[in-house]
């Protein structure tokens, strides 16, 4: 008689507990044999702009002749690494690579097969699928970062003057400090102004969040902006990529086309959805622009005048009820910068005045 039919009840459990973590080990291994890329050197945790730069490496493992990687850092969107014009990343004889990036939050770095072309940006986190044969995604090191910013009230809250480069309408432009203040009367100015051969542009955000509610700003006469100038107030979270960022816009420029009939519109994210931007013409004069945020819901207005008094005169209206962002991390900001435009390219330097702010919860 075979003597493993001898084994007892605790004989017999013992062979199927060894059988199934055999079993489990050869899964285990199965699973583990695609390729994969990890990170050797990750530069710090940081708010990314133009001007600091930092080296990022790594290897892989398991590679196929031909792939490459492509890294991304994300400050507000994923921005592929160095440069859209220089995406991949050779893999070195050792299983090495190495680049320098600038600087994020947050790095990726993709295995991708020879033909991927990598988008510039991209709103959410990359994953593996298609040409994209494996993803690695770490935390910057350190505590995260937030690039320097001038500090300035208004309407009384507290703000900060963007002080590093941006990426908006199609430019990376300058964004100086000096180009926002209040005057006596606690306006606040932003201004457009030439610096070397690129425009010099504003940005101004407030220091917290507010959340749902009714956001109120009394804007100058903009009868003057030039086709490629942009005032642009919203709100913005820089967390908030898989909810377009959460932002919700009113936005003054005829976007470098001098013949549009229009120069304003209301809007939520991705602007090319049909139907989340309602276009319109803002008359010459001071100007209240508003929209009142809720769950599911958001309802813009603009009236002639410095308030949204009963009986205003009503320039335009509009409610967004289909792909509203729900609250989150976003702060309200204010930018005056320049877009691309080959048609009617900014010529001077430009000015627009912002008389108020109000909030009501």
């Amino acid at each position: 008689m075979w003597k493993a039919a001898s084994l007892g009840s605790t004989g017999l459990a013992v062979c199927l507990t060894v059988s199934l973590f055999w079993l489990a080990g050869c899964h285990a291994k199965q699973a583990v044999t695609g390729p994969i890329v990890e990170f050797t050197k990750i530069p710090p945790a940081a708010q990314g702009g133009r001007e600091r730069v930092d080296t990022i490496s790594g290897r892989v493992t398991g590679a196929k002749p031909g792939q490459r990687v492509v890294i991304y850092a994300m400050s507000g969107p994923w921005w592929v690494q160095p440069w859209p014009d220089q995406p991949f990343l050779s893999i070195q004889p050792d299983s090495s690579w190495s680049t320098t990036s600038h600087l994020g939050f947050k790095y990726a770095a993709l295995l991708v097969d020879p033909g991927y072309q990598p988008p510039a940006t991209m709103d959410v986190a990359p994953v593996p699928g298609g040409a994209v044969a494996a993803v690695k995604i770490v935390d910057g090191v350190g505590k995260p970062q937030i690039a320097p910013t001038v500090p300035i009230k208004f309407s009384g809250y507290d703000w900060g003057i963007r002080t590093i480069a941006g990426d908006r309408g199609g430019l990376n432009s300058p964004y100086d400090g000096d180009n926002g203040w209040t005057d006596a009367k606690g306006a606040l100015h932003l201004r457009i102004k030439k610096k070397g051969n690129k425009w010099a542009c504003a940005e101004v955000v407030m220091d917290r969040s507010l959340g749902y509610g009714t956001y109120i700003v009394t804007v100058a006469d903009t009868s003057h902006l030039e086709p490629a100038a942009v005032l642009s107030l919203n709100t913005f979270d820089d967390f908030g990529g898989e909810q377009n960022y959460r932002e919700v816009d009113v936005e003054l420029s005829k976007w470098g086309d001098a013949d549009s009939k229009y120069n304003a519109q209301f809007g939520i994210q991705p602007f090319y959805v049909p139907g989340n931007v309602a276009r319109f013409t803002a008359p010459a004069g001071t100007m209240t622009y508003s929209f009142h945020w809720e769950p599911g819901r958001a309802e813009f207005v603009a009236v002639r005048g410095s308030s949204m008094h009963a009986g205003a005169p009503v320039v335009s209206q509009h409610v967004f009820t289909s792909g509203v962002p729900s609250s989150g991390h976003e702060k309200m900001q204010f930018l005056f910068y320049v877009v691309a435009s080959d048609k009617s390219p900014l010529q001077k330097d430009s000015e627009v005045v912002l008389d108020k702010f109000e909030y009501l919860p």
